[in-house]
């Protein structure tokens, strides 16, 4: 069976909400929504065929736009190679030009509609933001917390609360405390035992690539409202996380790091390699900072993650 592929947008408006689109009820997988785009014809390139479906569809022109995620999706009846682009700039007012509904919607309630399968790794990319801030080691409590909050206050918007120095009671101290300084603003990821997930209802989970080994045969530890990512480092692990059900994962090291000078780099063509194979957003780790976010971007990545890198200063 011969895959399908489709360019599809995550088109963004200045107030951040973002377009979808119902499906007919006569189409496949009719009557869900869905992010616009169409079929990539033979010999078209991505941002071609992106641009002539959004001109029919929606009636708009797209100005500025780029990549974000690929998702390979099995339907029983068919094989569908989605590629996605974000629009961020476009000329023209969207409407339903085939007599589709439209509606604009913040990135949080998307997760309230009905998307195809394939859909939902597009979903969570186009819900998170591509940076992911991993608190150092090292920090004691007071300048840890004073670190969220600057974080938070400067547009911060998914926090991993790591401290593997610190004992379990202190970490969860913290935790509340980080959980508190977050509230409606960031995303707090916690790691630590899965005893701990009913302490915490309002963070996300953190998987270590132990942890993954342990549990992924398991499925997911807790419904699709809670984000759930792990930590991986090679096509194993991303495999694990796969049939786990995350919702994103940390690839790393890409780069030599200070922090794990003892582990080989993956480099960036092999970053992208894995990448390709992987139909969940990703963050590329190690030796990485903000400086290298469309580099990341370009290898088919979310975005960046890092400690030093995005650690505010006093």
């Amino acid at each position: 069976m011969k895959r399908i592929h489709v360019a599809a947008a995550v088109i963004r408006g200045n107030d951040g909400r973002i377009l979808i689109a119902r499906r007919a009820d006569s189409q496949h997988q009719g009557g869900l929504w869905e992010f616009p785009g169409g079929k990539v014809e033979e010999g078209e390139s991505v941002e071609a065929a992106l641009a002539r479906e959004l001109r029919e569809e929606l009636g708009i022109d797209v100005t500025r736009s780029r990549a974000l995620i690929k998702v390979s999706h099995d339907y029983p009846d068919k094989q569908v190679l989605l590629d996605v682009r974000e629009v961020q700039a476009f000329t023209g007012e969207p409407h339903g030009a085939e007599g589709q509904p439209l509606a604009w919607v913040m990135p949080r309630e998307l997760a309230q509609y009905e998307f195809p399968e394939a859909n939902k790794p597009i979903v969570a990319a186009a819900r998170l933001p591509d940076q992911y801030l991993i608190t150092p080691d090292g920090l004691e409590v007071p300048e840890m917390l004073k670190g969220i909050q600057r974080a938070v206050a400067s547009g911060i918007r998914l926090i991993q609360l790591r401290a593997p120095d610190m004992y379990d009671p202190k970490y969860r101290d913290v935790a509340v405390d980080a959980v508190g300084l977050c509230g409606g603003k960031a995303q707090l990821m916690l790691k630590g035992p899965l005893e701990w997930l009913g302490d915490f209802p309002s963070a996300g989970w953190h998987l270590t690539a132990a942890q993954l080994r342990k549990y992924a045969a398991k499925g997911r530890p807790f419904p699709k409202e809670r984000w759930l990512a792990a930590s991986c480092h090679n096509a194993e692990e991303l495999a694990l996380a796969e049939q786990m059900g995350v919702d994103f994962v940390t690839l790393s090291p890409v780069q030599a790091t200070q922090t794990h000078p003892e582990a080989a780099p993956l480099g960036w063509a092999e970053a992208q390699r894995l990448i390709a194979g992987f139909s969940h957003p990703v963050f590329l780790l190690g030796g990485v900072g903000p400086g290298e976010r469309e580099q990341a971007w370009e290898a088919g990545a979310q975005g960046v993650a890092g400690i030093r890198a995005f650690w505010p200063e006093a």
